[in-house]
């Protein structure tokens, strides 16, 4: 008979250091029939992910109507020699303190500056490429949105 080899698990610290690292997730939002996938940059404070999400799209009327999301950030090698990924469940809420969205999004800000990121980025958050990196911070064109009240954790690595 052959044995089914199981996954490990990370502790905390190895998926917050995980999410620390990364810059890139995905969002399952619940659908009328079909959940629906999106990626989406995020920050990480040590205690919540923060999104950036433009105003327009499908996943704002799926966060009005369903809030209860499930969050994945994975880390592999190209090769899948080496994985790890952490789900998360939980639900958004959108910030509407001026001051917590002003940090937030100079979070953002430097974020994309450490990572190196495009320019092209930025049509993925309501801004031309061409304009400066800066009016993430200064302007509102997306908003906000905070995962809380996670539930769930799942947080595997390869062996």
């Amino acid at each position: 008979m052959m044995e089914i080899v199981r996954i490990p698990g990370m502790e905390k610290a190895e998926y917050d250091k995980l999410i620390e690292e990364g810059y890139l997730c995905r969002i399952a939002f619940q659908g009328s029939k079909y959940p629906y996938i999106a990626p989406f940059l995020y920050v990480f404070d040590g205690r919540f992910l923060y999104f950036l999400a433009t105003k327009y799209g499908r996943k704002n009327d799926l966060f009005r109507h369903h809030p209860y999301v499930s969050v994945e950030v994975e880390k592999y090698s190209s090769d899948l020699s080496s994985y790890t990924f952490v789900t998360m469940q939980g639900y958004l809420v959108q910030l509407e303190d001026a001051i917590e969205k002003k940090i937030v999004r100079e979070k953002f800000l430097r974020m994309i500056r450490e990572k190196n990121l495009s320019r092209n980025i930025l049509a993925a958050l309501g801004h031309k490429p061409e304009e400066p990196l800066e009016s993430i911070a200064s302007e509102e064109r997306s908003n906000i949105w905070k995962l809380t009240g996670v539930t769930d954790i799942v947080a595997l690595k390869n062996l």
